[in-house]
């Protein structure tokens, strides 16, 4: 396959997951304004703390009200991971790979395109913000079950589960992130009456309580709900799960074993982490979340050295 091919139906899957998480993201968010007493004190300024979109938040709106981060997030094109933005780059992408995919993926995310961008046109306001982050979500995960259902088991499929795969891993930590220091309140005292709020909030943003409640049997635990979410490896949202699809993607293509050895090295940080500790600690949660969004971008920058960057080819 052409490094140009390669990276473009990398992209491609990498934009669609990133709209969906986006999606997510906000929603989890959402759910624990809604939980919470006003006395946390938590804010939709949290969301641009954690994109680490400050600066660029900062030069175009005022204030980091509800409805300016949902603009931005959702809607803002000068923003390159809001949910449009994503979308119009996968759709980008995906035109100029037309001819190796199936037709269905290709009127699917044109249409998702078209749909979402006539929502955000209309505007995105806390009055239609479930509704559209219900259909951001549902609509990506469509054109995921036309891949998975359509698409032959060829290195186009390698290269799109190697981009859904990372993205999704560095998503997930982000929405755990939400549950960190950015977004808790100082004290034990303030926080422990909502804690398993907060533990229910970020499993439903991941469509993940029933695996959860299928498998602990427990009520909802901190603990446990980030041994689920990082280190298992049968729930596909899990941290745990998402490298594992990846080390498996890397396994037939050549002069992967540094990208596989980066890969292995998150799995090990992750198997060592003390679930108990960070789930009680924000700040700790909050940098060991940081570690892992550091690691999954050195995966990516060994993929774009390996396989797309056709002006500096690695040595065979």
């Amino acid at each position: 396959m052409l490094s140009r091919v390669a990276e473009n139906i990398y992209w491609l899957a990498r934009y669609l997951e990133r709209a969906e998480d986006m999606a997510r993201l906000i929603s989890v968010n959402s759910h624990l304004l809604l939980d919470f007493p006003h006395a946390t004190k938590l804010g939709w300024d949290s969301l641009i703390n954690i994109t680490s979109t400050e600066e660029l938040f900062e030069k175009h709106y005022t204030w980091p009200d509800e409805t300016s981060v949902l603009q931005f997030l959702c809607g803002d094109r000068r923003y390159g991971s809001s949910i449009i933005a994503s979308l119009a780059n996968a759709r980008e992408n995906l035109r100029t790979t037309r001819e190796i995919l199936p037709r269905e993926i290709w009127e699917e995310v044109n249409q998702l395109y078209l749909n979402i961008a006539a929502k955000v046109e209309s505007g995105v306001t806390p009055r239609n913000r479930d509704s559209f982050l219900k259909q951001v979500i549902r609509s990506c995960q469509t054109v995921t079950g036309l891949i998975e259902g359509t698409l032959s088991h060829t290195q186009t499929r390698t290269f799109l589960t190697l981009g859904r795969s990372l993205e999704r891993a560095d998503m997930t930590t982000r929405i755990i992130d939400v549950r960190s220091a950015n977004l808790l309140p100082k004290t034990a005292e303030d926080l422990k009456p909502f804690e398993n709020l907060q533990w229910m909030s970020v499993l439903k943003s991941l469509t993940g309580f029933q695996m959860y409640r299928q498998q602990v049997r427990l009520r909802v635990r901190g603990p446990d709900v980030l041994r689920f979410l990082i280190q298992d490896t049968a729930f596909p949202r899990a941290v745990a799960c998402s490298l594992k699809d990846l080390s498996l993607a890397l396994l037939p293509l050549p002069r992967s074993e540094e990208v596989q050895g980066l890969v292995d090295d998150l799995a090990r940080l992750l198997i060592a982490a003390d679930v108990e500790e960070l789930a009680h600690e924000p700040e700790q949660l909050h940098l060991f979340m940081d570690e892992l969004q550091v690691g999954l971008n050195q995966v990516h920058t060994a993929l774009v050295s390996n396989y797309y960057d056709v002006k500096h080819p690695p040595k065979p």
